[in-house]
């Protein structure tokens, strides 16, 4: 196989699952990592690609095959989202560790089996919030935490782009599952009331763009915009403190990414000025988000360590976004939401 020669003779053998637009990236890093022992596609020209490009590797058809050999101790899932939550749960009651790509599945009680599977059989459960094991979101969360931002106010998030129209989910489930990740994250708990507007211009029920609001139990508001039907590609993320605020643009040059403003609101004769500061780089560090990733998954599979973003992450995930969907579907209704009971965890 391609990863026997590697000096990474610890990583848990793992087969990707679905070598499609983003499979491929995860089958990179785990190669690279030392941890890629398989692919398996049900796709001919898939398969034929793989093996391309990891002749080494062994390519499976079936996912049967996968979970019936015992040199595998993990599978990656990267398939259409319908499928998570059948596949990761065969996957585990097989004795396997999982990785499943967000959303970690299409609603709330197919993940809550997802999770309880996991924990019922002591197997590893990971979702792929990818933003919350980005060196620059990972700095923000450390100056939160530190309080050079003061008391969080408001917080917001644009992920827009044109194109990857979906059939089978709308911009929603496409887009904002990182969005929620992050800054469920950042703010530390999940939020108690949700509303969500949206619009559906090219498919019939297929939200092409979405509002979604959120409330948490301290008045703190954020909301997140997200459009696949928009003509220029932005990901920014904004978080305003009562001291400074910061800006985390994901399509800024390397090392200008994470970027704090002393700026906010002074009080003066009983009346808020604007106080405009400089805005400074911060220094992140580096590293390949994915490969971050990728590397937790392999060690806490090896160590037996709950995953940053276990189950119970993409659950939480899962909740607001199931709920914001409801919204949706109510015309922009305030909808309550009830909290999900295991903490966040802290890389």
């Amino acid at each position: 196989m391609g990863s026997s020669a590697s000096p990474f003779l610890d990583r848990p053998g793992t087969v990707l699952i679905g070598y499609g637009y983003w499979g491929k990236n995860i089958a990179r890093n785990l190669d690279d990592l030392g941890g890629l022992v398989g692919i398996c596609d049900a796709d001919a020209d898939a398969r034929e690609r793989a093996r391309e490009r990891y002749p080494e590797t062994r390519i499976y058809e079936a996912y049967a095959d996968v979970l019936a050999d015992d040199a595998v101790e993990a599978v990656a899932i990267s398939t259409q989202a319908r499928a998570h939550a059948d596949l990761a749960i065969r996957a585990l009651e097989a004795g396997k560790d999982v990785y499943v790509e967000k959303p970690l599945a299409l609603n709330y009680r197919d993940g809550e089996r997802m999770v309880t599977v996991a924990d019922r059989l002591g197997r590893i459960l990971m979702v792929g919030h990818l933003l919350e094991y980005h060196p620059a979101v990972l700095a923000l969360e450390r100056l939160i935490r530190q309080g050079e931002l003061g008391r969080l106010q408001y917080v917001y998030s644009n992920r827009l782009n044109l194109g990857r129209f979906r059939r089978e989910e709308n911009a929603l489930w496409s887009f904002a599952p990182h969005d929620i990740a992050v800054i469920l994250r950042l703010v530390g708990e999940s939020p108690i009331e949700v509303v969500a507007t949206g619009g559906a211009y090219l498919q019939p029920n297929v939200a092409d763009t979405t509002v979604t609001n959120m409330l948490f139990e301290d008045g703190l508001r954020a909301h997140i915009f997200v459009s696949w039907l928009h003509p220029y590609k932005e990901q920014r993320l904004v978080v305003v403190g009562s001291k400074k605020m910061a800006v985390f643009d994901d399509r800024a040059e390397p090392g200008e990414k994470l970027v704090v403003y002393d700026q906010g609101a002074s009080w003066v004769d009983n009346r808020p000025i604007p106080r405009n500061g400089e805005g400074m780089a911060v220094d992140y560090g580096d590293g390949e988000p994915l490969r971050l990733e990728m590397e937790h998954f392999l060690n806490c599979v090896r160590t037996r360590r709950r995953p940053v973003t276990d189950g119970w992450s993409g659950l939480r995930v899962l909740h607001v976004l199931q709920t914001a969907q409801r919204s949706l579907q109510m015309g922009g209704s305030r909808v309550p939401l009830d909290q999900p009971t295991r903490s966040i965890a802290v890389l």
